[in-house]
């Protein structure tokens, strides 16, 4: 299986592993807001996503989260889980590079 590699400007090196420890938080509170049915939080924890993902140079977390949103606007299960699977299997087999000139 090939890495999921992602560039990521140098200066937010110092951030990278609370990011990434607040993945797994996310990826756990998904999974209890799945259990509750608990659409709102999904749809509102997707609208975030969207918006840090990128930030941080992490693409497919935007697009997950996305996704994550309009699953639960539509109260689509399945969509949900589907999406927390990606999202975990993207962090297990990721290689972040740090990039001294982002401009």
């Amino acid at each position: 299986m090939s890495k999921n590699i992602v560039i990521v400007d140098k200066d937010l090196e110092d951030l990278i592993p609370g990011f990434l420890d607040n993945r797994k938080k996310d990826i756990m509170n998904l999974m209890h807001y799945v259990a509750q049915k608990d659409f709102e939080s999904i749809r509102i924890m997707g609208h975030s996503m969207k918006g840090y993902g990128s930030g941080y140079g992490f693409h497919k977390v935007t697009e997950i989260g996305r996704v994550l949103e309009l699953g639960a606007k539509e109260q689509n299960e399945a969509i949900i889980l589907e999406q927390i699977e990606e999202m975990e299997k993207y962090f297990a087999n990721i290689e972040i590079i740090f990039n001294d000139s982002m401009l």
